[in-house]
C-alpha cells in the first residue's frame, strides 16, 4: 500500500510517532548520492514543440475552465530569480516538477490535501499534452500550477529561439487548458536560470523565475527515508523545496514530511501564498 492509499486512522497513528521517526532518520546521516539535476523523464530532442494540446479522445478534458486560472504576479522587492520566501514567517512551499505517471501525481495531490497542505506544480508541456485533465485536477485542489518548459530538456544549452519556444510552448498549453500561462516558470534541468533564460521568461510573461533552496534529490530514487532526511534536515521558514511527481519514494516520504512540517509549526502553502 502506498502513502496515498493510507486510511485516515493510520495517518493519525503515523502523526503520533512522526517526531521520533524523523529524529531517527536525521541521526542516521544522509546516505543518498547526488546526481545531475532533473535526470528523469527526458524526452527525445526531436519531439515536436507544437504537439496537439490534448491527446486523442480527451477533448472534453482539455476544454479551458470558464474561470481562468491565476496569472503570474510581480513581487516588489523580490529578485528575478526566487530561491525562497520570507524567513520571518512559518511557511514553506513544496514544489513539484510535473511529469510522470498521473496516478502517482494524483496520489501526491491527495496526500497533500489530506494534510490540508497546498503545493506548487511546475508542469511539463508534453506531460499536459498526454494528460490534459491533470491541469484542472491540480487547480481544483487549490494548488499553484506553473510552467516547466515544453519538453524538459536542457534549456541552458539552447539558443535564444529554441529556449523561447520551450517556454512559450508550455505557456500556450497552460493557457489553452486553464485560461492562464500559469503562476510560475521554472527552467528545466537546472537549478538556476541563465541571464538569457531569465530575460526570455520575462518576455513570455513571467516576472520571476522560481528556483529553490532545498533539493530533496528524490529523482535519484534514494529511498523514502533518505528523501525525508534530506528535506527535514534543511527546511526552515520560507523554504522552497524541489520534489518530483513520478517517483514512489516521494509518495512514500510525503506523509512523514508533512507531519514534520506540522510538528515544527510550519504551514505548507503554495508559492504564491508564501510570497504574498
Amino acid at each position: 500500500m502506498n502513502a496515498s492509499e493510507m486510511p485516515v486512522h493510520r495517518r493519525s497513528a503515523l502523526r503520533a510517532g512522526a517526531g521520533a521517526a524523523v529524529a531517527g532518520a536525521l541521526a542516521g546521516g544522509c546516505t543518498d548520492g547526488r546526481g545531475s539535476a532533473d535526470t528523469a523523464g527526458k524526452t527525445p530532442a526531436g519531439t515536436p514543440t507544437d504537439a496537439p494540446a490534448h491527446a486523442a479522445g480527451r477533448s472534453s478534458a482539455s476544454a479551458p475552465s470558464p474561470h481562468p486560472a491565476p496569472a503570474p504576479h510581480r513581487y516588489p522587492g523580490q529578485p528575478v530569480q526566487i530561491d525562497h520566501g520570507p524567513r520571518d514567517r512559518p511557511r514553506v512551499a513544496l514544489t513539484f516538477h510535473g511529469q510522470g505517471d498521473p496516478a502517482v501525481a494524483r496520489s501526491v495531490l491527495t496526500e497533500a490535501e489530506r494534510a490540508h497542505a497546498r503545493i506548487t506544480v511546475l508542469a511539463v508541456g508534453s506531460w499536459l499534452d498526454e494528460h490534459p485533465e491533470m491541469a484542472r485536477r491540480i487547480l481544483d485542489g487549490g494548488h499553484d500550477l506553473g510552467n516547466h518548459t515544453q519538453r524538459h530538456i536542457d534549456i541552458s544549452a539552447m539558443g535564444e529561439a529554441a529556449a523561447y519556444a520551450e517556454i512559450t510552448g508550455c505557456a500556450q498549453r497552460l493557457r489553452r487548458l486553464t485560461g492562464s500561462i500559469g503562476t510560475w516558470f521554472r527552467p528545466s534541468r537546472t537549478r538556476s536560470a541563465t541571464p538569457l533564460v531569465q530575460r526570455l521568461a520575462r518576455r513570455a510573461g513571467y516576472p520571476h523565475v522560481l528556483s529553490y533552496d532545498v533539493d530533496s534529490l528524490d529523482f535519484t530514487s534514494p529511498g523514502a527515508a533518505a528523501v525525508t532526511r534530506k528535506v527535514a534536515g534543511e527546511i526552515r521558514n520560507g523554504s522552497v523545496v524541489s520534489l518530483h511527481f513520478g517517483y514512489a519514494d516521494t509518495v512514500a516520504a510525503l506523509p512523514l514530511l508533512l507531519t514534520e512540517i506540522d510538528r515544527r509549526q510550519l504551514r505548507a502553502v503554495t508559492t504564491t501564498e508564501l510570497l504574498t
